[in-house]
């Protein structure tokens, strides 16, 4: 048969159409079949959402926070590598009887790290009160910047647990000094309605003579002129107050001894105020005073807290304590002349120092307290009248040196005027201390004359 050319053309094209439809056929039912039996990844991979948050969820903004699943209180967290084997220690209130072991937990650089095992060390003193003065130590695990460390029941966090964690301070910061303060006065503390504004004007203001740079007071509450005397300090940097709402947590005692007073811990927790006012000042001054708020450590043969220290650190290079005997002045009894007794001062609440003048001297037969100076980093724990825990040594400063002056109720009674040693070092100051008393009481509009204006 005969095919023409036209036709052996037509029939390649039909030929090659027929193909293209057929391979077009096949690659759209592949297609389909790929795409039923594929996953479809815009559902099965969920949109980025970036690392769920660790660490710090709560973060305690508080100067007392319980401890969960005990009957412990934390107050604060230190960098402490003066001991072999610790890194950490986490100054609280623990009761006596539920002691039980603990794991730091660290907050390290925003990642959750490792738990460690701690040491628990109860302070010896705690005049058989319940709740004590209490260190944890711990290590920090391997490969942590820590920032916040909490105490853990179990060797593992819990994921459904919520810890409360607190900010771990005195960590070195790298390239960047810090010049240290001198002097900061402890004072330890101040509840109740305590409203002796002039002898707590006195004080700061003869403390700021002698060369301190900043008092540090723990207070649960006051009177009402003496918080705005406060409030006035604290605005010129030269008080610093933490907040201690110990009796929203238990039932402080008003003093030391159990049986008398009663009470979960003694004298509002002063111990564990003066421990945490040792590790705030650590790197930022060069000495501590730990005294009461009516007490001046007063230089006899030095001008000023300065000269009297580096005398005595060159006399005894390695002396980290320094012990300072209180002595009586009985506020009953007054300088006869009244030339101190100031009538710009008659309507500010509370004593006047400078008219009591004569001093009782310590029954020695009996334990006679004293208070204290210390270098910061070579004190572990402290007592009120004694350190526990130091390095080094310690001294007991002679009374010629320097003693402490405390304008207060009598504590020999029995002693007549007669019996009294006269003695007039504040009278040294005076020049000074009167019209600095006098800018403050004005500052805060407590002047009799500036009241009377009105």
């Amino acid at each position: 048969m005969f095919v023409s050319g036209w036709e052996l053309k037509m029939g390649k094209t039909n030929y090659f159409k027929h193909k293209i439809f057929v391979i077009t056929i096949i690659v759209f039912i592949s297609l389909l079949i790929f795409n039923v039996t594929s996953p479809n990844t815009n559902k099965s991979i969920p949109t980025p959402r970036g690392p769920p948050p660790v660490c710090p969820s709560t973060i305690s903004d508080q100067a007392i926070t319980p401890l969960k699943n005990t009957k412990h209180f934390l107050v604060s967290a230190f960098m402490d590598q003066r001991r072999n084997g610790f890194d950490i220690r986490i100054i609280g209130m623990f009761r006596r009887d539920s002691i039980q072991p603990l794991h730091c937990l660290f907050c390290c650089a925003g990642r959750l790290g490792e738990t460690t095992p701690t040491t628990v060390l109860v302070h010896s003193d705690h005049f058989g009160f319940p709740f004590a003065a209490t260190d944890v130590m711990c290590r920090i695990p391997q490969n942590c910047d820590p920032t916040h460390v909490t105490l853990l029941t179990q060797p593992r966090a819990d994921q459904k647990s919520n810890p409360t964690w607190i900010p771990i301070r005195n960590k070195k910061t790298s390239g960047k000094y810090e010049e240290k303060m001198n002097f900061t006065v402890c004072i330890s503390n101040l509840f109740g309605d305590y409203n002796n504004v002039l002898q707590f004007a006195q004080t700061l203001e003869m403390y700021r003579l002698l060369g301190v740079n900043r008092v540090v007071i723990y207070k649960t509450s006051c009177g009402p002129d003496l918080d705005r005397l406060l409030q006035s300090y604290i605005q010129e940097g030269f008080v610093e107050i933490v907040p201690w709402p110990i009796h929203k947590h238990m039932n402080p005692s008003r003093g030391w001894r159990l049986s008398k007073h009663g009470g979960d811990i003694q004298y509002f927790g002063q111990l564990t105020t003066l421990n945490e006012c040792i590790y705030r000042s650590m790197e930022r001054s060069r000495y501590v005073l730990l005294n009461d708020i009516d007490e001046i450590i007063m230089p006899y043969q030095h001008s000023n807290l300065m000269s009297l220290m580096d005398t005595l650190q060159q006399q005894h290079p390695k002396v980290g304590v320094f012990l300072i005997e209180n002595h009586i002045f009985p506020k009953k009894h007054f300088e006869p002349s009244g030339r101190f007794h100031l009538p710009q001062w008659s309507g500010v609440p509370g004593v006047n120092i400078l008219e009591h003048i004569y001093r009782e001297d310590p029954d020695r037969t009996i334990y006679h307290p004293h208070k204290i100076i210390v270098q910061p980093r070579m004190v572990e724990q402290t007592s009120v009248h004694s350190v526990l825990k130091y390095f080094g040594q310690q001294f007991k400063v002679p009374l010629e040196v320097c003693r402490i002056i405390h304008v207060r109720v009598p504590l020999r009674g029995s002693l007549t005027l007669e019996q009294l040693n006269v003695d007039k070092r504040l009278w040294d100051f005076q020049e000074k201390l009167i019209p600095n008393v006098d800018k403050v009481l004005k500052k805060v509009g407590m002047l009799t004359s500036e009241i009377l204006r009105r």
